[in-house]
C-alpha cells in the first residue's frame, strides 16, 4: 500500500498538541489523516478544496462513564500550525455515503443526525486515493463498533470490496510503526484486531443479506418464466387477498364515510345560506349605490346654482356702481 499521511507520526503528534491546546482533557488521537474539504471532484480541487486534517480521538471512561469517540477537524493557521476547526460526536454519525458523481470514488459525505435541524450541509471530504478513503472509513467504522457498538449506514460502497480490502490490509495496519526511532513497534492491540474482524464480519453479513434478497428476487423471476401456471395462480391468490382486504377496509370505514357525508351536507347548507346572504347584501349595496349617485347629482346641481348666484350678485354690484339712481 502506498505511503499515507495516516502513517505520519509527526502529524499525529501535531494533532495531539492541537487537541490538548483546545482545552480537551483525556482525549487521545488514535488516527489522523490529511484530507481536502470541498464540494467538487478532483478537477475542482484547485479552486474549491481546503486542506484539512481529520483526527479520530477517544476520551476514555472515567467514574463509570462510557468512553466517547470524536471526529475532529483541524485546519492550518497562518503559521502552518494545526488548530481545531470543528468537532463531531461519532454517536451522532448515521450515514457514510460515497458521492456518486465523483468518478474517482474518493469523495464522501458523513451524515450526522444532529445536523438535520440546522442549516448546515453535511461534511464532505475528498481523499488522495482509494486506499486513504478506505483507511479512514474503516477506522471510523471500527471505532463505532468498538466504542458505540453499532455501525452507521454505508451507501455507495461495495461491502464485499471494503471487507476484502480490510482483510488484505489489516496485517499492514496492525504492524506499522508509529515513530521514526523504531522504539514503538505496533499501535494496534489484540482487542483492536478482534474489533477489526468483527467489522469485517458485519460488512460481510450486510453483503450476504443483500445477496440473499437478490437470490429471492431471482427465484421469483425464474418461477414466473419456467412455471407460468404456478406463477399466475400465485398472482390470482394475492389479488383475491388484496380485494378481500380492500372490501373489509371499506366495510370498516363505512361509519367514517357517513360522518364525512354528513359534514359535507352541513357544509353545503352553510354555503347556500352564505350565498343567500351575499345576494341580499348585493341588492342593498346596489340600492345604496343608486342613492349615492342621486345625492351626488343633487349636490352638483346645488353647487352649480351657488356659483351662478354668486356671479349674478357680482354683476349686479358692478351695475349699481355705474348707475346713479336718485334716492326718491
Amino acid at each position: 500500500m502506498a505511503k499515507s499521511s495516516a502513517d505520519d507520526a509527526e502529524l499525529r503528534r501535531a494533532c495531539a498538541q492541537a487537541v490538548a491546546a483546545s482545552g480537551a482533557r483525556g482525549e487521545e488521537v488514535s488516527f489522523s489523516i490529511r484530507v481536502a474539504k470541498g464540494r467538487g471532484i478532483f478537477e475542482k480541487l484547485g479552486r474549491l478544496a481546503k486542506p484539512r486534517v481529520l483526527a479520530l480521538t477517544v476520551k476514555q471512561s472515567t467514574k463509570g462513564e462510557a468512553a466517547k469517540a470524536f471526529l475532529r477537524v483541524l485546519k492550518y493557521s497562518s503559521g502552518a500550525v494545526l488548530e481545531p476547526a470543528k468537532l463531531y460526536k461519532l454517536k451522532h454519525l448515521t450515514k457514510v455515503e460515497v458521492i456518486s458523481n465523483d468518478p474517482s470514488g474518493c469523495t464522501f459525505v458523513l451524515g450526522f443526525d444532529n445536523l438535520r435541524s440546522q442549516s448546515v450541509a453535511p461534511p464532505q471530504w475528498t481523499m488522495r486515493n482509494i486506499d486513504d478513503r478506505n483507511r479512514l472509513l474503516f477506522s471510523i467504522l471500527t471505532m463505532c463498533k468498538e466504542i458505540l457498538s453499532y455501525l452507521p449506514k454505508v451507501v455507495g460502497i461495495d461491502f464485499v470490496e471494503l471487507a476484502l480490502w480490510a482483510k488484505e490490509n489489516t496485517v499492514t495496519l496492525d504492524n506499522q510503526s508509529s515513530t521514526q526511532d523504531g522504539q514503538e513497534k505496533s499501535v494496534t492491540t489484540q482487542t483492536e484486531r478482534k474489533v477489526t474482524v468483527t467489522v469485517e464480519n458485519d460488512l460481510g453479513s450486510q453483503a450476504k443479506d443483500e445477496e440473499e434478497d437478490m437470490e429471492a428476487l431471482l427465484d421469483t423471476y425464474v418461477m414466473g418464466i419456467g412455471e407460468a401456471d404456478a406463477f399466475s395462480e400465485r398472482l390470482k391468490q394475492e389479488l383475491v387477498a388484496l380485494e378481500a382486504a380492500n372490501v373489509y377496509q371499506l366495510l370498516q370505514s363505512e361509519p367514517l364515510i357517513d360522518e364525512v357525508l354528513q359534514g359535507l351536507d352541513a357544509a353545503s347548507a352553510t354555503v347556500d345560506d352564505m350565498d343567500e346572504w351575499l345576494r341580499i347584501f348585493n341588492m342593498k349595496l346596489r340600492h345604496m349605490r343608486e342613492d349615492i349617485a342621486s345625492i351626488e347629482s343633487r349636490n352638483n346641481g346645488l353647487e352649480m346654482q351657488s356659483v351662478n348666484n354668486k356671479g349674478l350678485v357680482e354683476e349686479l354690484e358692478k351695475l349699481l356702481d355705474r348707475l346713479r339712481i336718485p334716492q326718491e
